[in-house]
């Protein structure tokens, strides 16, 4: 699979009647979605309703019950675990828990990835490392712990991380889960910098509506396992759809 940065606009995900359960509950019922190369496109809906379950699809950590995949012209379903490693150096994440490695310090954290998967030599691994720290506005922090770190300051220090192989795309699983309003809007920023820095495709699940007014070129909006409206962020936002309005102003017993 030969993908390049781009913002061409051109399909580089799709989600073809994807089916996904855990035990008796049904996440995923048929849901289908385009994701554009280059755009910020955000994922909302309530708590539980399969927003994350779908990254993880994506990535290749969960298996639909039916239904396709693709990333670029690759069908992610049933790949082995070592054509997926593959995709997976294509595709950053940044994790809502940050998922940092508590005994590692943030040198080693973001230098685990290369030294497990490649055989570039350390003086190249710290040039990235600095390199990928700086994108994200973080400076002489590299023999720190994640305990000695902010909640902010951990979600960039992930978030450098899921750059440091240049992926052509990044995932954000609730990127401002858990941060005051300032550093969520540091995180948004830093969104919106690497998307044009990087020039990379994002996907942004979240239901922090202040976030997605931020940084979301199109939004889409997941309900009862379907997406239910997706375009362009404006006319979703301004939707006068019940369902969609009221989630979007946080009347949410509807979008649960």
């Amino acid at each position: 699979m030969q993908l390049k940065n781009n913002s061409n606009g051109e399909k580089l995900i799709k989600y073809e009647d994807v089916y996904k359960s855990f035990g008796t509950k049904q996440v995923l019922d048929g849901a289908n979605l385009d994701v554009k190369a280059g755009e910020v496109l955000t994922i909302i809906g309530g708590s539980g309703t399969g927003k994350s379950v779908m990254l993880k699809l994506l990535m290749g950590l969960l298996e639909p019950d039916s239904g396709n995949v693709f990333f670029g012209d690759e069908n992610i379903v049933d790949k082995s675990e070592e054509e997926l490693l593959e995709i997976r150096k294509k595709i950053g994440m940044l994790f809502q828990s940050s998922a940092l490695f508590d005994s590692l310090t943030v040198y080693e954290n973001i230098a685990y990835p290369l030294r497990e998967h490649t055989k570039i030599p350390e003086n190249e691994i710290e040039k990235k490392i600095k390199d990928k720290l700086s994108l994200v506005n973080l400076f002489n922090v590299e023999r720190l712990y994640p305990a000695e770190l902010s909640g902010g300051m951990k979600k960039r220090v992930a978030l450098a991380r899921a750059i440091v192989f240049e992926p052509c795309l990044i995932l954000y699983d609730e990127p401002t889960t858990g941060l005051d309003p300032s550093t969520s809007n540091l995180i948004n920023e830093l969104i919106i910098n690497l998307q044009k820095k990087l020039k990379v495709t994002s996907i942004v699940v979240t239901h922090d509506m202040n976030s997605v007014k931020m940084i979301a070129d199109r939004i889409a909006m997941l309900y009862k396992g379907k997406i239910i409206v997706e375009g362009p962020a404006e006319s979703v936002l301004n939707s006068e759809d019940e369902i969609v309005s009221d989630f979007v102003t946080g009347q949410i017993s509807h979008a649960t």
